[in-house]
């Protein structure tokens, strides 16, 4: 991928991009949003292992594809509160690669169950080859 940032425009506050371009010939698959819980059915109560939980569970779904959480060119990010961005945005560091994705982080009032703090949604590319 290839990030795009103008110099035109203010740089990133954080580490994402503000556009990527994906070249032709990409596969794309596009996750729904994940939950942070765990295949027992439990949900920590800690934002950053919610977070962490999201991504593992991204990366199963990427890999059914032959991908990986490096191929991710999109992020959406919801958290239920300003508090949780730091823990939300600390997953996320770890757990993408370079150069960072284009990223959204957005407060939402809440999800299906009250224990969710976060949930996030990717957009991946990867060559047919």
């Amino acid at each position: 991928m290839k990030p795009l940032a103008p110099s035109t425009i203010a740089k990133p506050f954080a580490r994402y991009s503000h556009g990527v371009e994906v070249p032709a010939g990409q596969r794309l698959v596009f996750c729904s949003g994940q939950l942070g819980i765990a295949p027992d059915g439990t949900v920590p109560d800690d934002v950053r292992a919610q977070a962490d939980l999201c991504f593992s569970n991204i990366a199963a779904i990427l890999g059914e594809a032959g991908m990986t959480l490096a191929d991710i060119v999109r992020i959406n990010a919801y958290v239920t509160d300003r508090a949780h961005m730091k823990g939300y945005m600390e997953a996320r560091d770890a757990h993408v690669g370079s150069p960072p994705p284009a990223s959204t982080l957005m407060i939402v009032s809440g999800f299906t169950l009250p224990a969710f703090k976060v949930e996030i949604e990717v957009v991946a590319a990867a060559s047919d080859g």
